[in-house]
């Protein structure tokens, strides 16, 4: 019963990476990926304005609008995509726009109803995800660095690694939807990521 939840809620990860990594570019990672969190950090500038607005509209209609929907499910793809580079769990450099397939990658099921009520106190109800979400990202800083070094030895990342950083990247990526009105879903902690 809990599987299928998980099977069905609107934010999946997919995970198609090889666990092959290029050594060049695992240790230098940190540099790397400076330019894409300068860029997640402008993108989200505009994705919390938007995201405020789609809550105002949202308290109204009961539904985040397609357009606003497709550009905040764009930056969380790319977050997702950015989380999933810098935490070694996929190794080609990821595209800025959010929308190429990545190894690492979510879907996002199109705007659905929502409970006007659950929209209006959505970052009250998130806290408890933030807070499990901010624990998982500890965990995942310490996979990340003793991945590292698992990946500069053996020129590939640990299964065991990348499916504990997976499971961690899918529950900040779906908190990051929910938080954000691309669901009404809960974060969850059951499931794996599809193939």
């Amino acid at each position: 019963m809990q599987q299928q939840a998980a099977a069905d809620h609107p934010i999946q990860l997919v995970n198609n990476d090889d666990l092959q990594r290029t050594r060049l570019t695992v240790f230098f990672r940190l540099i790397l990926s400076i330019p894409h969190w300068i860029w997640l950090a402008v993108w989200g500038i505009a994705v919390y304005i938007a995201a405020l607005i789609g809550w105002v509209i949202g308290i109204f209609t009961g539904r985040l609008p397609d357009p606003l929907h497709d550009f905040i499910a764009s930056y969380t793809r790319y977050f997702t995509h950015v989380y999933a580079y810098w935490h070694l769990l996929a190794d080609p450099f990821p595209s800025f726009s959010g929308t190429a397939a990545y190894p690492v990658d979510i879907t996002i099921a199109p705007p659905q109803q929502q409970s006007r009520l659950t929209i209006f106190f959505r970052l009250l109800l998130a806290i408890p995800a933030f807070l499990l979400a901010y624990v998982f990202r500890v965990l995942i800083g310490v996979l990340a660095f003793i991945g590292w070094f698992y990946a500069l030895a053996t020129g590939r990342m640990s299964e065991g690694i990348e499916n504990l950083g997976n499971f961690a990247v899918r529950y900040e990526s779906q908190t990051l939807g929910y938080s954000l009105l691309l669901t009404d879903r809960y974060p969850s902690l059951s499931g794996g990521p599809s193939a």
